[in-house]
């Protein structure tokens, strides 16, 4: 594997070029994706009151959240028996229940089931999370704590592993290819696809099924993210308006669940068979902040290294990018940083003239913060964007700012604008100071 990575390095090889076939996704604005967009685009928000999901919920400062719409699949809600069989689903966390679902969705969107043995070891699956199953580590330690050893089940470890969402996907598809799971805090779901697109590249998989999901809508992790600051405090009432990237009045994020996979694929065998391109992979760039836990660097340091090295790999220059999803989780900090890192990179002799030409949106606005799920759901976004040409909405921005003399690009408030996209970039960025970008383009 060395040698090969060499030989591609040093040009002997051409790398090979990664397409999207297929997307699937669980959140809050419904499960599934084409329900998910469409209300997305229709400026629907996935927000909720926490407080329906018991008392313990009641007494926290934060109390609202992104949570999956419960009841039928067929109305486009979430219920686990009309998505896994009984034993399935008590053999796994919620995590990765969504995961699978998400799958399920993205291989039949892509209409691949392999059968044959060398489509099964060329079809790899990288699924990660940020937090995983914290209900699971609670209630056992709980029970443990009062009844000992006998109160702790069996599944306890297989449904706290991170990686067993890509093992349960890989079991239940048989393939044999890459089984990989990354956990890199809220740049997870951006870093499996990043990482899948080079399995892909470098020759280990023909095609991967990547992404993200989470599940922590619980009291102790919002318990954890309140006392760090981290939350929306203000908007309990009004649980909608809770989220505001970029807005003046912004004060932390919303925390959500969730999960989004993409069926990515080498070109010649997607062209092979025929299958449907949304868009292909041009480049992902990674960096670190290397200065706090959880702030980043008021200029936006790590966003713009990931984001350069991103353009770099795509052979693309800064004018080329025609919109960027940002991280943008609503947070004072967070946003203004990587609004100077966007504008610096897309500013300038090789960039747009004026900032109102720079297109960035945040869709946390509508489904909150998914944490590992976001960077998944949020680059499906962005290829949507890119296939239809659409830029979807960021909700509750009513003043930019602040202040407001640096917030002067187009962040497409509230309303869904038409707009040509041939390329773009998807942020995220995690504690710890990681940061990912990817740039995707239109396939020609």
């Amino acid at each position: 594997m060395l040698l090969q990575a060499l030989l591609y390095i040093e040009g002997e090889h051409e790398m090979r070029r990664v397409v999207v076939t297929g997307l699937g996704a669980i959140t809050p604005l419904a499960a599934g994706i084409k329900t998910t967009w469409k209300r997305l685009l229709e400026s629907s928000s996935g927000l909720s009151s926490t407080t329906t999901r018991g008392p313990a919920f009641e007494t926290l400062p934060s109390k609202v959240a992104g949570l999956v719409p419960l009841g039928k699949r067929e109305d486009c809600a979430w219920q686990a028996k009309d998505w896994l069989p009984a034993k399935e689903e008590r053999q796994m966390a919620l995590f990765a229940q969504y995961a699978v679902a998400a799958a399920d969705e993205a291989l039949n969107d892509a209409g691949w089931h392999p059968t044959s043995q060398a489509d099964l070891e060329a079809t790899g699956v990288t699924i990660g999370s940020g937090i995983g199953n914290l209900d699971e580590a609670y209630n056992t330690s709980v029970a443990f704590h009062e009844g000992g050893y006998r109160k702790v089940s069996p599944l306890f470890v297989p449904k706290l592993l991170i990686n067993l969402a890509a093992g349960h996907v890989s079991i239940r598809h048989g393939f044999k290819g890459p089984n990989h799971a990354a956990t890199t805090a809220c740049t997870t779901g951006l870093h499996a696809i990043g990482d899948a697109s080079r399995l892909i590249a470098f020759g280990d998989a023909d095609v991967m099924v990547a992404g993200g999901a989470e599940s922590c809508i619980h009291p102790l992790a919002i318990a954890g993210f309140a006392r760090a600051r981290s939350l929306a405090v203000d908007w309990n009432d009004e649980p909608a308006a809770a989220s505001r990237p970029f807005d003046s009045q912004r004060a932390g994020f919303v925390i959500g669940e969730g999960a989004g996979v993409v069926v990515l694929e080498e070109l010649e065998h997607a062209k092979a068979r025929k299958a449907n391109i949304y868009a292909e992979v041009k480049g992902y760039g990674l960096s670190s902040d290397a200065y706090h836990m959880t702030a980043p660097e008021e200029n936006g340091e790590g966003a713009f290294l990931a984001m350069r090295a991103a353009l770099k790999h795509a052979s693309l220059k800064p004018e080329a990018i025609d919109y960027v999803n940002a991280h943008a989780t609503s947070t004072i900090l967070g946003d203004a940083a990587e609004n100077r890192a966007i504008k610096r990179l897309l500013l300038g002799p090789d960039g747009r003239q004026s900032a109102s030409e720079v297109n960035i949106n945040s869709t946390k606005g509508a489904v909150g913060h998914l944490l590992g799920a976001a960077g998944a759901v949020e680059a499906i976004f962005t290829m949507l964007t890119i296939h239809n040409n659409v830029l979807p909405p960021t909700l509750n921005l009513v003043r930019p700012g602040d202040p407001p003399e640096e917030f002067d690009c187009n962040y497409v408030p509230n309303a869904a604008q038409q707009h040509t996209v041939n390329a773009a970039l998807t942020n995220s960025f995690g504690f710890g100071g990681t940061n990912a970008s990817l740039c995707l383009a239109k396939y020609r």
